[in-house]
């Protein structure tokens, strides 16, 4: 039980002292001049002041509280390597119950830097933790960990921090770490063009004036990428070929060094994104005719695309002596184009493209070859197709995956998607593909379950030699045909009346979607590929697609960043896809992999400061620990003694940590007793005045 005396005042202190100030000088004054009654005077004024002052004596009942000791144990990504998470978890047990021994103490625990972030964050679960309930209570904080933190606050600057700050370090002193450094990387390369990576080789902890050369290995897209010896501490650059529009996934990984404590950081991953710079396209049309305008809007409504467009003004039924250089407003340039330029065009289309002697027999010879060497070729045809001066009866027509039956079919038709154009990525969920048909001939008539699409009203009958038929028109016969020949792709559209969707006719149809798609599948888009594996992460999940022109579920292995396998099963849904998804906790790069396809997606950052030094370290935490006058520790040398202490003395030393006492106590009750009974005061003054008047008036 602790008393105290406290002053609860009937009036303001300022009108006390603007009462009894005067009345004192008075008093003194009549005391200097010996007046009589002055000191019965004096004795009633003090009953009086006492009486307004009104003191009383406080009680208080304290209960003395126990003091904290908050346990931090790391449970960060560096925490899983080796035994060091067993260490971590030895030591909780053998700390908590040295701490159990220790007279008025609490002992708490909290489990922070487990949600698999980038890097290592301990202090706002410390700050919670000492805020809830701990504030001035605080004993020591023990943090059990490899030391890597990645947000320690500035010495001084943690107020609530109140006791020394220890820190037991999980690993072993002499650790060795190999780590590959990104030093300059570009976010982004034209396609068909090289960019330049630098990147160095860093050890810590090795032997000193170590400069062995280790093996680095390349990956790109999942797929050996060649290897080169590096110096540790020399940067080195890899020239890297963009090869297609989209990510490009460089990986580099150095060989482990001996006795490493982890090889979680001897790859990097670097991720450039392919653009092109601009699409060249070149767009002949044999003749003039309503749909030509179609190909042209489309082309020019992109403004990536370069478009190289020649309209052949002279009709096929037109025979006079009339020089071929005086049939255009511009001299074709038939050499430029299909000689010097032709592989400088990512697409050539052919719309509507008569034989006709403008361009010699070896030039198609040469557009074949453009194809097989990875060209892009798409024929839109017409009646001209079904004749003699047909491009089938040229050498392109090795290349092209339909031939004419020498028919023209006349009649109105809604345009079919195939089966395995549901599947396929360039005719897959078009819109308006599925419906109640509009009112025709043909398929798709009223009543039929069909694409809600306008109808066409001619066909080029041909026959399938090779690739995959798409789309269907009159008769069931193929429509849209697409083929691979070499390296290169082909594409044929049986059919000139796609212009009849382009101007709305009954509804019109998706043309812009499906001509966009054609062209981006012929010049290799990979998201458009038949058979395409893709992983991303999306909000903290890892989901995987798998495409396929076949109607099946897949089984795929996924790898997480610390290496990690399991198997994750895609099912079969819409559009020819499966699809798939796990939680993706781990920062870093995932692998998914299918057998033959691999796929990359990225967690986070792909350089993470978790990764940055795996060694065990008291670096970062030292300024702090040294400003709470707190201890360092290895738990290979076992658990340190402990000790209680006072906050004015240190509170670590060789071989043992410090608790400092803080008695402080909780108020379980207070009373409250006047020094001065009011009757008896009331007695004091008025005797004392009365005693003054008495001894005055003698």
């Amino acid at each position: 039980m602790i008393s105290d005396l406290v002053l609860h005042p009937l009036l303001p202190l300022w009108l006390l002292a603007a009462l009894l100030v005067p009345a004192a000088v008075l008093l003194a004054v009549a005391a200097i001049r010996r007046a009589r009654g002055a000191a019965l005077r004096a004795l009633g004024l003090l009953a009086l002041a006492a009486a307004l002052l009104d003191p009383r004596m406080i009680r208080e009942e304290r209960r003395p509280q126990p003091d904290v000791a908050l346990i931090v144990v790391d449970e960060s990504a560096s925490q899983r390597i080796g035994d060091r998470a067993a260490q971590a978890e030895d030591a909780r047990t053998q700390l908590e119950a040295a701490l159990a021994k220790l007279d008025g103490l609490e002992v708490r625990t909290v489990r922070a830097g487990g949600d698999e972030a980038d890097e290592t964050r301990l202090f706002p679960a410390i700050e919670q933790a000492v805020r809830e309930g701990a504030a001035g209570r605080l004993a020591a904080v023990f943090v059990i960990g490899d030391g890597q933190v990645h947000d320690v606050p500035q010495p001084g600057s943690v107020p609530w921090l109140g006791a020394p700050l220890h820190l037991l370090l999980t690993g072993r002193p002499d650790e060795r770490d190999r780590r590959v450094v990104v030093e300059q990387a570009p976010a982004w390369g034209l396609v068909d063009q090289q960019v330049s990576v630098a990147f160095r080789i860093e050890e810590t902890g090795g032997p000193a004036g170590d400069a062995t050369p280790t093996r680095v290995h390349f990956r790109l897209d999942g797929n050996d990428a060649g290897a080169v010896d590096a110096t540790p501490g020399r940067s080195l650059n890899f020239d890297l070929l963009i090869r297609h529009p989209g990510a490009t996934v460089l990986e580099i990984e150095a060989e482990p060094a001996p006795g490493e404590v982890s090889t979680l950081n001897n790859r990097a991953a670097v991720v450039v994104n392919g653009v092109r710079e601009r699409l060249r396209v070149l767009l002949v049309s044999g003749q003039p005719h309503p749909g030509e305008r179609t190909w042209r809007n489309l082309l020019k409504s992109d403004p990536a695309v370069d478009l190289v467009h020649f309209t052949i003004l002279r009709p096929p039924e037109k025979d006079d002596a009339t020089p071929l250089k005086e049939l255009s407003l511009i001299v074709f340039p038939v050499q430029e184009l299909f000689e010097n330029k032709l592989y400088d065009f990512d697409l050539v289309v052919l719309d509507r493209y008569v034989v006709r002697g403008i361009l010699p027999q070896a030039y198609y010879g040469r557009i074949a070859d453009y194809v097989r060497h990875g060209g892009a070729l798409l024929v839109a045809v017409g009646p001209e197709f079904a004749g003699p001066q047909s491009l089938f009866r040229t050498p392109l027509g090795d290349v092209l995956p339909a031939g004419p039956t020498n028919r023209v079919l006349e009649e109105a038709f809604r345009p079919q998607v195939t089966d395995i154009g549901q599947r396929h990525p360039v005719t897959s969920g078009l819109p308006g593909g599925s419906g109640a048909g509009a009112p025709g001939a043909g398929p798709g008539r009223a009543g039929d379950a069909g694409p809600a699409w306008g109808r066409w009203f001619r066909q080029v009958e041909a026959d399938a030699n090779s690739g995959t038929t798409l789309m269907t028109g009159a008769d069931g016969r193929p429509l849209l045909i697409v083929d691979r020949v070499g390296e290169g792709r082909v594409a044929a559209l049986m059919s000139d009346h796609i212009w009849l969707w382009a101007r709305g006719f009954e509804g019109g149809g998706p043309q812009a979607e499906l001509l966009r798609r054609l062209a981006h599948w012929l010049m290799k888009e990979p998201e458009l590929e038949e058979e395409h594996l893709q992983a991303r992460i999306v909000d903290g999940r890892l989901e995987v697609q798998r495409r396929s022109l076949e109607a099946t579920g897949f089984d795929v292995e996924v790898t997480a960043p610390s290496g990690a396998t399991r198997t994750l099963r895609l099912e079969p849904g819409a559009n020819g896809v499966a699809q798939g998804a796990l939680e993706a906790a781990e920062a870093g790069l995932w692998r998914v992999s299918d057998g033959v396809r691999k796929a990359l997606a990225a967690a986070g950052r792909l350089d993470p400061p978790e990764l940055a030094d795996l060694r065990a370290s008291s670096r970062p935490l030292s300024p702090l620990v040294d400003s709470t006058r707190g201890g360092i520790g290895w738990l290979v040398d076992g658990v340190p003694e402990l000790r209680r202490t006072t906050p004015e003395r240190d509170a670590a030393g060789r071989g043992w940590l410090g608790l400092q006492r803080n008695r402080s106590y909780a108020v379980s009750g207070v009373t409250e007793v006047p020094l001065l009974p009011a009757l008896l005061l009331l007695a004091a003054v008025l005797g004392a005045f009365a005693g003054a008047w008495w001894r005055e008036g003698r």
